[in-house]
């Protein structure tokens, strides 16, 4: 099931992310801290990819394909606005 490796990650990621903050209070060599929070970084935008993905072929496909105009309309608008805000990032 999709959601049960999207959960399986992000925990993966949140202990990643607890040896992060374990780094940071033993004080240790700050590249090597921000080589680790990449790590993270690229883990997370894998998910957030992966979940989109799901979106496009299941929520955003069922909207097109729908007659409601509305709600074809607030999906576009959803993933407009997804792409807005990681520009701003």
């Amino acid at each position: 099931m999709e959601s049960e490796n999207t959960l399986r990650r992000l925990k993966t990621i949140e202990g990643h992310l607890r040896g992060i903050i374990r780094m940071v209070e033993a004080d240790e060599y700050c590249i090597d801290i921000i080589r680790q929070i990449q790590a993270v970084d690229a883990a997370l935008n894998k998910v957030s990819t992966q979940i989109l993905d799901n979106h496009l072929n299941t929520c955003v496909i069922t909207a097109i394909k729908g007659n409601n105009v509305k709600e074809r309309e607030k999906v576009i608008k959803e993933i407009t606005e997804v792409f807005e805000m990681s520009a701003k990032v």
